[in-house]
């Protein structure tokens, strides 16, 4: 233990001082490894392979005397790279976008008020206040600390915690002293800051914090192995169909022309871009909700969610405590019933030794409920005691759910202690006969199930110093019971059976009362009439094996220790369920890192559990991880029905670049038309889908598999299957053109003028699964509209404009062919409906058949 006072009357800085020393000495931030830059990102995408064919393509078109299709081929070219460039630039300026949510936070006194602000944000002589978890945002001095130890393994190397003192205390020894970077293991603290930035102890040395991981994803990985497999097999088809036009026809750069273009068609250059811009995309919009994602995977993980894990406090409930009860043995008042009526007497002691139980300045809700009590109930008496000096204190434990603080009066010598905590350890500390502490224990019961959270308060009185290590050495009396209410938040019922109607089930774990946590749980929605309750102490008597069997009807775990939260994570797990869960503390970061989807809570969070989690809820509330779940199944969605539209669009551009070769027709793709469909591929992949809201339906189904691939089966014959009709009406449609002798440039033009409406309505019918397209209709996804009308007015162009018409080898069909082609795109989103409704009257029996 470590004697401390608290800081009185400091008012910190006021905010025109920070904001000068801000602009004075600069952010407090380390030099951080710069971003990606314009060039660099321009760089990237000139290597790409799709780029350097289109370039070979220009080569080859300049040795054929052909320089007019040469120079515009360059010019898509730049056109083509510009779009990606700037699809690139916006994941970028996304996820860049996120980093200063993931900054250290720092909780300061300023103008005399709390409040918590960036890390980035402190300047010297910022007057800090630390707690256990928290990450120690810039070297400083401390001016007082109870019981407080620092990890600075960091810096030192050194794994046994420091134990730190206050200045007055330490005598100006580096022992008053914390540095940026470290972590506060235990205790509490203030301090004014001293050091910041690269001045700081960590600068000096030049590590750096704020370095995440770039590992692949699962998604990634698939995607890099298809694209893989698919690229080697086109090349090997494209290498295959220049060869056979040699052969066939004797000319050597058309062959190797025609190769190009089908490898050009072949190549799925879009996947890789389409997974970075979702999985960016889909970080900066969790932002925008307020919700940190601080891992990737976890984004792809969530639409599988099957279970959450939930505490109390500040996610089910407000974290807004009101003191509702005031109970003795003999007497009560109800602090809500009657706000005005004045406290009985025999209370008052209760009350005054609940306030010397809390800290001045109360960092827990609680604590700050019980002062406000006190402050209006105990007004004008004797029982508010300003002029006390703090002596010591002993802090709450794992194996003492209860804290003492000692006090001194200015006109007694001896010690006066005030202890508060759990009533089952107040009732220990105070030895009580069995049948005193049974009455006891009945009305902490009947407090607990109208929905109360109990502490139970004593007092004791010590001669002399030297203070006792323990607790129990104390003589204590039994002063009584305080009744705490935190409401459940109003949003919490709609959001959990929501949950339920989407197939997650919802789990509370909570160290509160048995009863307390099971009236929480059923004003939730959590918990029915006929919910199990698992308290600490039954799950630390089962086996794995009898946990396994109480998990599948318990919903409610009380009077859970931190350590057995890892335990309740790790058997959710192994029975086949993909867990998030939600923590706060410092010994919630085990748990959090076995979960599969840890949820820190941003606002009353420390820094530990943020660290150790997937996603940081910077609002502390359910409904922003349901809206987690939300984002977490519409991306995967889309990402589903962006790849189906990549198949599909592939597979008719593929024939119409080999059928010709083949069939002695003339060339009906060349370069130029594949980078044309390109302008509208690429942004339909990565804007449109990405745009797309969630489905109708989506909430109220049950979670995807975890193990379910992007390319799964479905997928793929989704997509073949629309791709192969639309190849067959082509096609169809190019032979009766030919065969009413028209030119083989009108051919070529209606063919192609078919392939981009039917492109168009290829998207239009993807953007929906679960119900026809018409129902949804364009308003609901500006970016189709504007990709819609982008198309429309390009084919125009090169329509209307001569020179550009024959630079694309086209001729002008007269009315009644584009009526045809209109027609045909018609008919080509009718084969998409179709397809789309055979395969969801596939799906639906065959999924119950495996449900059952």
């Amino acid at each position: 233990m470590n004697a401390m006072s608290e800081p009185q009357g400091s008012e910190g800085l006021t905010a025109a001082q920070a904001a000068q020393r801000l602009l004075e000495n600069g952010p407090n931030a380390l030099p951080a490894s710069r971003p990606l830059s314009a060039g660099r990102l321009l760089l990237d995408v000139v290597s790409e392979p799709m780029f350097l064919l289109l370039v070979a393509c220009g080569v080859i078109y300049m040795l054929l005397g052909d320089r007019n299709e040469a120079l515009m081929l360059l010019g898509f070219v730049c056109i083509v790279m510009g779009i990606t460039f700037f699809q690139r630039r916006r994941t970028e300026r996304s996820l860049n976008a996120l980093s200063d949510l993931s900054c250290p936070r720092a909780l300061v006194i300023r103008d005399g008020k709390q409040q918590r602000i960036a890390g980035r944000d402190l300047v010297l002589g910022d007057l800090v206040l630390l707690a256990e978890g928290d990450r120690v945002p810039a070297d400083m001095e401390l001016l007082s600390a109870s019981n407080l130890t620092a990890d600075e393994s960091m810096l030192t190397g050194e794994s046994v915690p420091v134990i730190k003192h206050g200045a007055s205390d330490a005598g100006g020894s580096p022992d008053s002293l914390v540095y940026s970077g470290t972590l506060i293991t235990q205790g509490t603290a203030s301090g004014l800051v001293v050091a910041t930035g690269p001045h700081s102890a960590l600068g000096r040395i030049g590590a750096s914090l704020a370095t995440m991981g770039s590992e692949l994803t699962p998604i990634q990985r698939e995607t890099r192995r298809v694209v893989r497999h698919v690229a080697i097999g086109g090349l090997c088809l494209a290498a295959g169909l220049a060869l056979a036009y040699w052969w066939l026809r004797g000319d050597a750069l058309q062959g190797l022309l025609a190769g190009l273009t089908l490898a050009m068609a072949i190549l799925p250059e879009e996947l890789p871009v389409i997974l970075t811009l979702f999985l960016g995309l889909g970080a900066w919009r969790l932002g925008r909700e307020s919700i940190l994602a601080r891992s990737i995977p976890a984004i792809e993980l969530l639409g599988a969610t099957t279970v959450l894990c939930v505490d109390k406090t500040g996610t089910l409930t407000a974290n807004r405590m009101d003191v509702a009860r005031l109970c003795s043995e003999t007497s009560s008042h109800d602090c809500q019933g009657n706000p005005a009526a004045a406290l009985q007497e025999e209370l008052h002691g209760l009350l005054e030794y609940a306030v010397l139980a809390s800290h001045r300045r109360a960092f827990d809700p609680m604590e700050s409920a019980i002062g406000q009590t006190g402050a209006r109930l105990l007004a004008n008496t004797e029982h508010l005691h300003a002029d006390w000096q703090l002596i010591d204190d002993y802090p709450l434990s794992r194996q003492m759910l209860a804290m003492s603080r000692v006090w001194q009066s200015p006109d007694r010598s001896e010690f006066l202690v005030a202890a508060k905590g759990a009533p089952e350890a107040i009732i220990d500390l105070c030895h009580l006969a069995p049948a005193r502490a049974a009455a006891i224990v009945a009305q902490v019961q009947a407090m607990a199930n109208d929905g109360l959270r109990v502490i139970g308060v004593a007092r004791a009185t010590f001669a002399a110093p030297p203070l006792p290590d323990n607790q129990h050495v104390f003589d204590f009396e039994f002063l009584g019971l305080i009744g705490l209410h935190d409401p459940v938040r109003p949003e919490v019922p709609d959001a959990v059976t929501q949950c339920h109607a989407a197939g997650i089930r919802v789990v509370m774990i909570t160290g509160d009362h048995p009863a307390t946590a099971l009236a929480i749980a059923r004003q939730a929605g959590i918990a029915g009439m006929a919910s199990g309750v698992m308290s600490g102490m039954d799950l630390a008597a089962l086996d794995d094996t009898a946990l396994q069997a109480r998990l599948a009807d318990t919903d409610v775990f009380c009077r859970i220790a931190p350590e057995q939260k890892l335990r309740l994570v790790q058997a959710f797990r192994s029975r086949g369920d993909i867990v998030a869960m939600t923590g706060d503390g410092v010994n919630d970061a085990p748990a959090l890192k076995a979960a599969n989807i840890g949820v820190a809570m941003g606002a009353r969070g420390t820094d530990v559990a943020r660290e150790a989690a997937a996603l940081v809820l910077l609002k502390d509330d359910f409904s922003s991880l349901l809206l987690a779940v939300q984002h977490g199944r519409r991306l995967f969605a889309n990402l589903r029905k962006a790849i189906v539209f990549i198949v599909a669009v592939h597979v008719p551009i593929v024939g119409l670049s080999i059928l010709p070769v083949l069939l002695g027709w003339p060339m009906l793709l060349m370069p130029v038309h594949i980078l044309f469909l390109q302008m509208v591929i690429d942004p339909a992949c990565s804007i449109v889908f990405e745009a797309e809201p969630i489905e109708a339906d989506a909430m109220t189904s049950k979670p995807r598999r975890p193990d379910m691939h992007l390319f799964d089966r479905e997928i793929l014959l989704r997509g073949l299957l629309q791709g192969a009709g639309l190849l067959a009406m082509l096609v169809g449609f190019h032979v009766l053109v030919r065969w009413a002798g028209h030119s083989d440039e009108v051919a070529r033009t209606t063919t192609f003028l078919s392939l981009v409406l039917s492109n168009l309505g290829l998207i239009y019918v993807n953007r929906q699964w679960s119900q026809p397209s018409w129902r949804r209709g364009i308003k609901s996804n500006r970016a189709f509209a504007w990709i819609s009308m982008a198309a429309s007015l390009l084919l125009l162009l090169v329509l209307g404009v001569a020179p550009i018409r024959e630079l694309f080898a086209f001729a002008l069909p007269d009315m009644a062919l584009l009526m045809q082609c209109a027609f045909v795109a018609v008919l080509g989103v009718a084969w998409f409906e179709c397809v789309k409704w055979g395969l969801s009257a596939w799906r639906w029996p065959r999924r119950a058949a495996l449900a059952q």
